[in-house]
């Protein structure tokens, strides 16, 4: 079932794979990370390097498989990069890259996870190959399919299958999410606000990338981690929503060209406020442009606010530092979630 837990060479036969075929131990989940992306900006390349770093001991990543960057794509934008990593990841991990299936995989000696990172349009197929690949359990970034209908469709073949699929909310474990909902307890009818940001720059440029990038839109993409703790927290679904009320002053959209000429719709901030039937209220915004940091606040009767709690806090804040430094050009959220991460993903391995 699907549940919120609180994610070289263009080789096509395994015979001419890496010597580390098998390398899940005992103990150990065989990872199949599906759809990689660029290094330094693709969610599955960051989820590789957390894993071939070690940080994950459940999780083993024994293959990639990446068929754009490997195939049709591997000349443009971001290919030589990636087949530069891809070649320096096979020789310091022995990790293959495949540019064809999961299913060309062998049998997995270890019981196999499959974190599909891809294009959201692939999911649907990728989900089917990974259940006919012997996948014991399946970690689907989100949105995890362009439609609801997809979804439910996606949600019932692997019910049938008797295969486990995990989407890949990893605020629902986030530290300044418990904080803020164990703050707000203790505060009689509070109201919790979330505050998602991202450090894209304010540029026609910068901004039309990101929306080709992430063209399933920003409430399918970057906000999509709000609605899964409204749903999670908040007792939110289509049937018990009372009112939802924008902020349109906050709010704000652009129409903009991507890096193939393509314009896209979609917004760079929204901000509005759920009340359901139930007596529940809960504000989310996202800016694309907000900054590094992320927080919730918590306010009284009054609207005054009486907490603030920042992702990442003080204690984290070293690390965030220190993952800077050594990827310092990698999208900047990758290092203030770097634990939540590798928690979702020990969570699944396990």
């Amino acid at each position: 079932m699907f549940t919120a837990r609180t994610a070289f060479a263009n080789l096509s036969r395994v015979s001419r794979q890496s010597s580390r075929c098998f390398a899940a131990k005992a103990g150990q989940a065989e990872v199949v990370l599906v759809g990689c992306g660029a290094p330094n900006r693709g969610m599955g390349w960051y989820h590789a390097v957390q894993m071939l770093e070690g940080r994950c001991p459940s999780a083993s990543l024994d293959y990639v498989i990446e068929p754009w960057f490997l195939g049709p794509g591997g000349e443009g934008p971001g290919g030589p990069e990636f087949k530069e990593w891809a070649a320096e990841s096979t020789a310091k991990y022995g990790t293959t890259f495949l540019s064809t299936s999961i299913t060309d995989l062998p049998s997995p000696k270890q019981p196999r996870v499959a974190l599909i990172s891809g294009r959201t349009a692939d999911n649907p197929r990728l989900l089917t190959e990974c259940i006919k690949a012997d996948c014991k359990c399946i970690y689907l970034e989100k949105p995890g399919a362009p439609t609801v209908a997809e979804l439910q469709g996606m949600k019932d073949e692997a019910e049938e299958a008797g295969i486990e699929v995990l989407m890949g909310y990893n605020k629902n474990v986030c530290k300044y999410v418990r904080k803020t909902r164990e703050f707000a307890e203790t505060v009689p009818d509070s109201h919790v606000t979330f505050v998602s940001n991202n450090a894209y720059e304010n540029t026609p440029e910068s901004l039309g990338e990101c929306f080709e990038r992430n063209a399933e839109g920003m409430l399918k993409n970057m906000a999509i981690h709000e609605l899964a703790l409204l749903a999670s927290f908040y007792d939110v679904s289509v049937e018990n929503i009372e009112s939802v009320t924008a902020d349109k002053e906050y709010s704000s959209m652009q129409t903009l060209p991507g890096p193939s000429g393509t314009e896209f719709t979609d917004f760079d901030k929204i901000k509005f406020t759920i009340k359901t039937k139930t007596g529940k209220e809960v504000t989310v915004a996202a800016d694309r442009c907000g900054g590094t940091d992320s927080y919730a606040t918590v306010t009284d009767t009054a609207g005054k606010e009486v907490f603030r709690y920042y992702m990442p806090d003080d204690e984290d804040k070293a690390t965030v530092q220190k993952l800077q430094a050594q990827y310092p050009t990698a999208m900047p959220y990758f290092f203030t979630q770097d634990p939540d991460y590798v928690t979702v993903k020990e969570r699944v391995a396990k």
